[in-house]
């Protein structure tokens, strides 16, 4: 195995039993570092530092990632226009912030029969937001709702509401 000492310089390629008397020596522990080289390498360190580095690491790749979230947005068949604009404009805004968005079309009662006006509300929803998304699963029914869910398309420019407000900042 390749044996790393305590200050960062390179021991050499030594067998295990010499790696551990030489840890040993210095008060320290042979800690192995990368397993699935050839040859493995170990580090001669104190292992309660180790330890402690590894859970600082991990700490900050924690703090650096960004939890994706699933915000929904509801309609009926019969939703207005006004209503939709807001509910796009919405459903906007949470793309723009890295969510996915779950747009559902509730159908009550008797709207179960008009379940095509559900499929044209989502066509429109999704021309709406072509721009900055792209349709992740398309709508499908799933008991009384059609459901479609919607994914951020980084390649894509941003919206033209954004690029106004951005140039005049």
């Amino acid at each position: 195995m390749r044996v790393i000492g305590s200050d960062g310089q390179q021991l050499g390629i030594m067998l295990t039993p010499e790696a551990i008397r030489r840890a040993s020596a210095d008060g320290m522990d042979l800690i192995e570092i990368v397993p699935n080289s050839d040859p493995p390498v170990c580090k001669v360190m104190d292992f309660g530092k180790y330890r402690y580095e590894l859970s600082k690491k991990e700490k900050l790749q924690k703090k650096h990632q960004h939890v994706t979230q699933v915000k929904e947005i509801r309609f009926h068949p019969n939703t207005d226009t006004h209503d939709f604009e807001f509910k796009v404009r919405h459903a906007r805004a949470f793309l723009e912030e890295g969510d996915k968005v779950k747009a559902t079309v509730v159908f009550r009662g008797r709207q179960f029969a008009y379940q095509d006006q559900g499929r044209e509300l989502l066509a429109r929803f999704t021309e709406r937001l072509a721009d900055i998304a792209k349709v992740e699963q398309n709508p499908k029914m799933e008991g009384r709702q059609m459901i479609a869910f919607y994914v951020a398309d980084r390649g894509r420019k941003k919206s033209p509401e954004k690029e106004k407000q951005a140039k005049s900042s």
